[in-house]
């Protein structure tokens, strides 16, 4: 089945097998997650009846996906890895029954309440049991979107996340949260809000390397995590400077710039996207459908309407007003 890049498909999706004839459920089910994940091969003991509903909620280029289902169990193999056109990372919140992630030659057990990570681009099997209606919220993140938070030599394995002593609980809460409000809050706070469940997890998988890391190197990714954070809280800031977010985080001008320069982009490029995410999740957002662009780009600190329009086609490849009638 063709894998849908979840940026690509409409905010909120729904499969329920009791849609379709009990000898058919699993099947459906199959190309379910196959569309809310990407390509994947369940297995199952069962012939008949298979209970399960899968809904897919995006969250800005990342999503969330809550499966309820019966026992059973799902492979990512060699083949499943070469027909995917994306990469990611899945955080699964365990909210019913247990899953064991089996990944490189190591087993991470995840029960309720608990939060792991695998990476997609390796072959793992997912066993799912202890329960006859398991449930999780698993967070399809972009593999950029995690990466470009970690040191750049950092060697990533499957981690329950949830078990780091200082950011841990942080990790649950803010995952709990999203889960709960992703659909009734603005679409901008719950990409906000999955922006910091990422930066939690990218300090906690950091600090699990800490002993194999630099001191140093150690400092500047707690850094990039703060000077990221200060520049989110300033983003609609017009004439937000180096200065100003580096005063603070309590660092130079100057190492602001070697922080980005070390993850392979600038201030002004970073600060640029954000706003142009900013401002796309804005102009999608039926809620504000009357507001003006130019009211919009202002907002977002933008305050040369000729200019937003120029980057937004840069960025995403129409203009804001094609964009938004989309």
């Amino acid at each position: 089945m063709e894998q849908v890049n979840p940026a690509s498909r409409p905010r909120h999706v729904i499969w329920n097998t009791a849609e379709t004839r009990p000898d058919e459920q699993f099947s459906y089910y199959r190309e379910a997650i196959c569309q809310a994940f990407m390509n994947l091969t369940p297995e199952t003991a069962t012939t008949s009846r298979f209970p399960a509903k899968v809904e897919a909620i995006k969250v800005g280029n990342g999503a969330i996906n809550r499966v309820v289902f019966p026992e059973h169990t799902v492979h990512r193999s060699r083949a499943d890895i070469a027909a995917s056109t994306e990469s990611c990372f899945y955080l699964n919140f365990k909210l019913a029954g247990r899953c064991r992630m089996l990944q490189d030659g190591r087993e991470v057990s995840l029960s309720r309440g608990q939060v792991g990570i695998i990476d997609s681009d390796h072959e793992v099997t997912l066993l799912h049991d202890r329960g006859p209606a398991l449930e999780v919220a698993s967070f399809w993140v972009p593999s950029r979107a995690l990466r470009d938070r970690l040191p750049p030599s950092f060697d990533f394995r499957a981690e329950r996340v949830s078990d780091d002593p200082h950011v841990g609980h942080l990790i649950v809460e803010t995952a709990r949260s999203l889960n709960a409000g992703a659909l009734r809050m603005a679409e901008e706070d719950s990409i906000r809000l999955f922006d910091v469940l990422l930066d939690l997890v990218a300090l906690g998988l950091s600090r699990g390397s800490w002993a194999q890391t630099a001191e140093a190197a150690s400092f500047a990714d707690a850094t990039v995590l703060a000077l990221r954070r200060a520049i989110h809280e300033r983003l609609r800031q017009q004439g937000l400077t180096v200065a100003a977010v580096a005063g603070a985080v309590g660092i130079s001008g100057r190492y602001v710039h070697k922080l980005f320069e070390r993850s392979g982009t600038t201030f002004s490029d970073y600060v640029m996207e954000r706003r142009l995410d900013g401002a796309a999740a804005e102009l999608k957002d039926p809620a504000l459908a009357g507001r003006e662009i130019g009211t919009i780009a202002f907002d977002w600190g933008f305050s040369d309407l000729s200019h937003f329009a120029r980057r937004f086609k840069q960025r995403f490849g129409c203009r804001p007003r094609d964009w938004r009638s989309r």
